[in-house]
């Protein structure tokens, strides 16, 4: 009773508690919008259309716009917003816009009878490939064949619009579906896709994908002009999916106004390029009208529960097609059970285990591909589990082939100093590797699909490195001397220069996260920290990395919280004292994940036991920490034990604490005494080497560091 007592009174404290949505400002601006679709009769009813949880029942429709109007909301219409935005008449306060996707007949038999009835404006997205098959015939919708009349007449579209309550857009001509995006043949929305040909084994290139889809809008936007005699100006995506290729076509296409599944108020700020919509679902009811779509905070908005796994692409590989795909199947088992709200997957491959990317599993242009196998996965992740996906990838850790031009622009330290242990790392002063980093990025971004980007630990600099010719004019840009010893011999210089440091790097992984949203707008950012500089200034100088900053910078810092990589002998004070900097540091709570390591890699590769790391995850927990990871993830030996992972980070449940009869070890943990095989894969083993990949980071940094001084 004591631990829920305290857990729940940390939870609940001011500094600790989940924050609710402010109330949207009245500025004469802001809006919300609802995506609908679908309205039957009776939801439960048998139907010849796919089960659809966006399908809505015609009393819940009409229950929503009275609610609407006893709560004091006002429905207004795109025209309104429009002139809003150009100094015209300021909206009302807790301004609606009402939107229906797809274009089904139930839009006019019982969608705009209600509509008239409450005078309310909407908006009417049409797929107009699906109106163009003739009459008896039947449309391919999804998976599916669908009759022609399901969907509205053209008669009827015009006879709405004429009406001046409903103003039609494009809901693309033929891009409502999933086309082939890699090799093996997973489907993906069609507007944010370079369509892999298997024929040729071959992708379209930017020119020939940023043609089809603007090719596409056009067809729309004039089969309804043409059919109705009223002037299309708005794109809503199918899915919500978009880019800004996509957004450029669109306004070459002549709808300026795009709409997302973005959920979040639409404020003076926000383009109506890109327009956030909620997406109403069958569950909606008077009961959580305003929690589920009138009062939802923009992308992850109140932070929810962060629960992360961290997941090596390497363990899935297999030069076997099929063993490669009972692998994969073994990993989404395991998300699923585990419950986490997240995974860490790795985008590059190590297989020599020292944190550097050898190759790549996407396409690009610098490294070689070991497998085309990142956006198979990712995509899997994303349609067959609740987690979304992080690709995890290093910032200057690449190794290029001997034969590239950037192959020896690397980070230099000064003579004499023991590298051993550190990463090789591309030099981030030098404008050629810089631009080859963003490359890879920008095919990263281009060839697959992944919620947001993981920045490795290698984003890291000493203070005996950089020394590149390159390094040293950019000091000497900054107002410093262009020489390390005499930085490291005055402390107010060797401060500013790690100030310096810490901000160059911090600007290039941002620059990389902005190369990155070209492709995929809502990415989020997260990126791994050492702890060491969490709790000793001078260690965040040795290794130009500030908590402060980085919190500043990122949705999420990640960090390290791994005590026997730091050969820390009092675990539980270590951790602690971690959790204190994080619940002292305004916004630390809300934005650190801290990882914790799953096996100790300086001792044999022992896994770590699970009553140990379910010990230390509830310390975490009892002090007010929130969000949490841990890595290595070994989905294919059970290792950490599912069952302890589901008590202590799955998502499924809202309150998490100690199992039913269960405590924590009183004891302070320590590496575990018995040296543990390494576990199989399928009848292979990782190599020690890849066992021990964080140990090339984080330890050797901070040894190396601490060995010039």
């Amino acid at each position: 009773m004591g631990v829920w007592l305290a857990t729940l009174a940390c939870a609940l404290s001011p500094g600790h508690a989940q924050q609710l949505p402010q109330p949207d400002v009245n500025d004469g601006q802001t809006f919300r919008v609802i995506a609908l679709h679908d309205v039957v009769d009776n939801l439960k009813a048998p139907s010849t259309m796919p089960a659809d949880a966006t399908r809505t029942s015609a009393r819940d429709l009409l229950d929503f716009l009275s609610w609407l109007k006893t709560h004091d909301y006002h429905p207004v219409s795109l025209q309104r917003i429009a002139e809003s935005r150009q100094g015209g008449q300021p909206l009302p306060d807790r301004s609606v816009l009402l939107t229906f996707d797809d274009g089904y007949t139930s839009f006019y038999s019982h969608v705009f009878p209600l509509l008239q009835q409450f005078g309310y404006p909407a908006v009417l997205a049409l797929v107009t490939q699906w109106l163009e098959v003739p009459s008896g015939q039947q449309v391919e919708f999804g998976n599916t064949l669908q009759p022609r009349d399901a969907f509205l007449s053209w008669a009827r579209i015009k006879e709405m619009a004429d009406s001046g309550l409903v103003e039609l857009a494009s809901h693309s001509h033929a891009m409502h579906t999933g086309i082939q995006a890699n090799p093996q043949g997973n489907l993906i929305p069609a507007a944010v896709t370079h369509a892999y040909d298997p024929s040729t084994g071959s992708y379209e290139t930017d020119a020939q994908y940023v043609a089809r889809i603007e090719g596409d809008l056009r067809h729309s936007r004039a089969l309804i002009e043409q059919h109705t005699g009223h002037v299309v100006r708005t794109m809503v995506w199918p899915y919500g999916a978009y880019n800004q290729l996509a957004l450029d076509a669109a306004g070459r296409a002549g709808m300026p106004i795009t709409m997302t599944l973005t959920p979040g108020a639409n404020n003076a700020g926000t383009s109506l390029s890109v327009v956030r919509r909620a997406l109403a679902s069958y569950s909606n009811n008077a009961a959580n009208y305003q929690s589920a779509m009138l009062s939802q905070p923009e992308g992850e908005g109140i932070r929810p529960i962060h629960r992360a796994m961290h997941v090596d692409l390497d363990y899935v590989y297999d030069s076997d097609p099929v063993q490669q795909d009972a692998n994969l199947s073994a990993l989404l088992e395991r998300i699923k059970s585990v419950g986490v709200s997240s995974v860490f997957l790795q985008a590059y491959a190590d297989p020599d285990g020292n944190g550097e990317a050898d190759a790549l599993y996407f396409p690009n242009r610098h490294l070689p591909m070991r497998s085309d196998l990142f956006g198979r996965v990712a995509w899997q992740i994303k349609t067959r589990t609740p987690a979304r996906v992080y690709a995890w990838m290093p910032v200057m850790a690449f190794n290029l082939p001997a034969d590239h031009a950037q192959a020896r622009t690397l980070v230099q330290t000064l003579p004499d100093v023991n590298t051993d242990g550190r990463y090789q790392r591309l030099s981030p002063y030098a404008e050629d590797t810089r631009r080859v980093i963003t490359e890879i990025y920008d095919d990263l971004g281009r060839y697959t699909q992944a919620d947001g980007i993981l920045f490795h630990d290698d984003a890291t600099l000493g203070d005996d490195e950089d020394v590149s010719p390159e390094a040293l004019q950019a000091y000497a840009g900054w107002g410093l001397p262009a020489d390390i010893q005499a930085l490291r011999s005055d402390p107010v210089l060797a401060a500013a220069w790690a100030q310096a440091k810490t901000r160059h790097l911090t600007d290039f992984t941002l620059s990389l996260a902005q190369t990155l949203r070209r492709w995929r707008p809502e990415l989020l950012t997260a990126r791994n920290l050492y702890a060491p500089p969490l709790l000793d200034k001078a260690a965040a100088q040795w290794m130009s990395q500030d908590y402060e900053s980085a919190l500043a910078a990122y949705n999420y810092v990640a960090v390290m919280a791994m005590p026997y990589m730091e050969k820390q002998r009092d675990a539980d004070g270590w951790l602690q004292a971690l959790a204190r900097r994080a619940l002292r540091t305004p916004g630390g709570v809300q934005k650190t994940i801290f990882e914790l390591q799953a096996r100790d890699w300086r001792h044999a590769d022992r896994p770590i036991p699970d009553d140990v790391l379910e010990h230390q995850f509830m310390l975490l927990k009892r002090m007010g920490i929130r969000h949490f990871a841990y890595y290595p993830d070994d989905f294919l030996a059970n290792q950490p034990g599912s069952d302890m992972l589901r008590r202590v980070l799955s998502t499924y449940d809202s309150l998490q604490g100690l199992a039913p009869g269960r405590s924590a070890p009183t004891a302070e943990p320590q590496p575990p005494a018995v040296a543990a095989p390494a576990a199989p894969r399928n009848g292979r083993a990782l190599s020690a080497a890849a066992a021990a990949r964080p140990l090339a980071g984080l330890g050797g940094t901070v040894r190396s560091i601490q060995q010039t001084r």
